[in-house]
């Protein structure tokens, strides 16, 4: 059974339809990453989930239970892009007091923030941390009781990139015991390589879903080959590859993705031209823009927004 699903879930603000049927699920030790524009719908989503808004239409089921009900709430754990926690407390008596309120023993605290590598600050003061170091407490509250799901909103905000490596495989971990994970993020080429779907909301709607594959297959974008040329075989190769742009020293030929097989073969009959090849099929980023960009709409301000000159905006975010 999956650990969570929305059918056709529409939440209004007034006349401003917020999400607008959207349709997902996660399944057990999946993990699924939301994506989209400063008011796509994903805060909205989220909200819905965890019970905090109710929506204005279609289905909603976490962990088998209306959201909000204390079954969805028991097994799912929250962490928001900006934690606040009080700057007097320490680290482990903040965490000790989130065990308190789930009514887990208080000794576990000492181990939950050794698990997200604030061992040696666990008695310092929160208000002395460092915007990374409470984004831990806030991951180390969000693994008390061992939740089944886990509602992440940015959850790498002000981590560094070792921190950043460190979340992520402990995600990893969580997933592997069978806990799903439903995370938002702007950190595209995290997510491209940590999570086994993406969703792509754009102004309330799911415009496209799936893996990696998926999505380059919908995007339709160009896989480029770059060439280098070996030694004296620049304009050898230029002959070979007319189709190619220059590119400093190197040649970029950007094919079609049902081109591959035979650009390969292409390649392959030029190798005494060349000195190195690399192979850049499009990346989550890549494809974001594109489907992004496809479903902005029509109407003044659209151009404006697709640039980002003009940030997308609703009111329930």
């Amino acid at each position: 059974m999956n650990s969570l699903i929305l059918s056709r879930l529409t939440r209004r603000f007034g006349a401003v339809a917020a999400l607008d049927e959207v349709s997902l699920s996660v399944a057990p030790g999946e993990r699924v990453a939301l994506l989209g524009h400063n008011g796509a719908g994903k805060s909205t989503l989220m909200k819905i989930v965890l019970g905090l808004i109710p929506l204005t239409s279609g289905q909603v089921q976490v962990l088998g239970a209306p959201p909000g009900s204390p079954a969805a709430r028991a097994g799912t754990a929250y962490l928001p892009e900006n934690v606040a926690f009080h700057p007097a407390l320490t680290g482990r008596e903040q965490i000790r007091a989130y065990l308190a309120l789930r009514g887990q023993p208080r000794g576990l605290a000492g181990d939950l923030l050794a698990r997200v590598g604030l061992a040696d600050a666990a008695d310092r003061r929160i208000g002395t941390y460092s915007k990374g170091m409470r984004q831990r407490v806030g991951l180390a509250q969000a693994l008390i009781g061992q939740p089944r799901l886990l509602v992440l909103d940015e959850p790498t905000s002000g981590l560094d990139p070792v921190s950043r490596r460190e979340f992520y495989a402990l995600l990893d971990e969580l997933a592997a015991t069978g806990a799903s994970i439903l995370l938002s993020s702007h950190a595209l080429t995290e997510v491209e390589a940590r999570t086994d779907r993406m969703v792509i909301l754009s102004h309330g709607r799911v415009v496209a879903q799936g893996t990696m594959a998926d999505l380059r297959a919908e995007a339709a974008l160009p896989v480029t080959f770059a060439l280098l040329p070996a030694p004296g075989r620049a304009e050898a190769l230029a002959r070979a590859f007319p189709d190619a742009a220059s590119d400093g020293g190197a040649l970029r030929l950007s094919v079609p993705q049902s081109g591959k097989i035979a650009a390969l073969a292409r390649v392959a009959a030029a190798q005494a031209l060349l000195a190195d090849v690399d192979i850049v099929p499009p990346s989550l980023e890549d494809i974001y823009s594109r489907i992004s960009r496809r479903d902005l709409p029509a109407g003044p301000g659209a151009s404006a927004a697709a640039d980002g000159r003009q940030p997308l905006r609703e009111a329930a975010e």
